[in-house]
């Protein structure tokens, strides 16, 4: 699969995707700094399903309605980091096919799917 990473995930999450034959574009590599705006739209235009830490983007894709492929807020605390990986490579394997089209909180021991195209969430 083809994703973009946030500046704001670990980096470890990007080496352990790409390791596992993901296409990922990370923005710590190519331009940090860039604002939420314009990774959105770099995601959108690339195919990429957003992979992030950050909230706001939820502002932007649920509320907002900015055009995205899909998004992965992962919502992990950051005592409990060493579940990022396991809780990823999870949803990607079990939800491949409904990553696209939906924002997907990942937590430990669940994931939550919002519909971006019917606008109702899905659990």
């Amino acid at each position: 699969m083809k994703f973009l990473a946030d500046e704001c995930c670990d980096a470890g999450i990007v080496s352990s995707l790409r390791k596992d034959g993901h296409d990922v574009l990370y923005i710590m590599e190519s331009g940090q700094g860039i604002l939420d705006e314009s990774i959105l739209q770099k995601a959108f235009v690339e195919n990429r399903i957003l992979i992030t830490e950050d909230k706001d983007f939820g502002e932007l894709v649920c509320s907002l309605k900015r055009p995205v492929k899909g998004v992965i807020l992962i919502r992990i605390e950051v005592h409990k980091r060493h579940l990022k990986w396991p809780c990823l490579k999870r949803l990607i394997n079990d939800h491949s096919s409904t990553l696209e089209g939906y924002f997907v909180v990942v937590e430990v021991g669940k994931f939550r799917f919002r519909d971006l195209s019917q606008d109702n969430t899905a659990i």
